[in-house]
């Protein structure tokens, strides 16, 4: 049991943070919400393992040109995403990233706000259980927002 205690001593003194891409507000982007009561999404972890969760809606809202989507889960007033985009694996987190967002106002309109794009507890750890993003919540663009790859998990 000592031992261990001296290997996460020694990881923890040898952590220095996650790298960033540098905030910029292009990567704060108006979406439109669109609700789906009823909806589930079929979620699938690292294991293989699947289960299914409510989706209180999707978040339309245009990158450089292009409309794209992700389904959320939460609640209408908090939205989360398991999401992937083009920069996994070399730039981020080769499982995707999670984010959250605000429910949207009265307009039917909230902010998603990618660089607050964060590494699931799978990033760090090899004994870490995570969702991967479902095929919806697949982007075909390189969010450069939020944080970087860490490791090799």
């Amino acid at each position: 049991m000592r031992s261990g205690c001296v290997i996460w001593r020694a990881f923890v003194k040898g952590f220095h943070g996650i790298d960033t891409y540098p905030a910029s507000t292009d990567w704060r982007i108006k979406a439109r919400f669109v609700p789906t009561a009823g909806k589930k999404i079929t979620i699938i972890d690292i294991t293989g393992r699947s289960y299914e969760q409510d989706s209180p809606g999707q978040l339309v809202f245009t990158i450089r040109g292009k409309e794209y989507s992700l389904d959320a889960t939460g609640t209408k007033e908090h939205l989360s995403f398991v999401f992937a985009d083009a920069s996994n694996k070399h730039e981020t987190y080769g499982g995707g990233r999670f984010l959250e967002a605000d429910g949207p106002g009265t307009d039917g309109y909230t902010y998603i706000d990618f660089n607050k794009a964060y590494n699931p507890p799978c990033a760090f750890s090899p004994y870490a259980t995570c969702p991967t993003p479902p095929k919806q919540n697949r982007l075909a663009v390189a969010v450069t927002a939020g944080e970087k790859r860490y490791g090799d998990h």
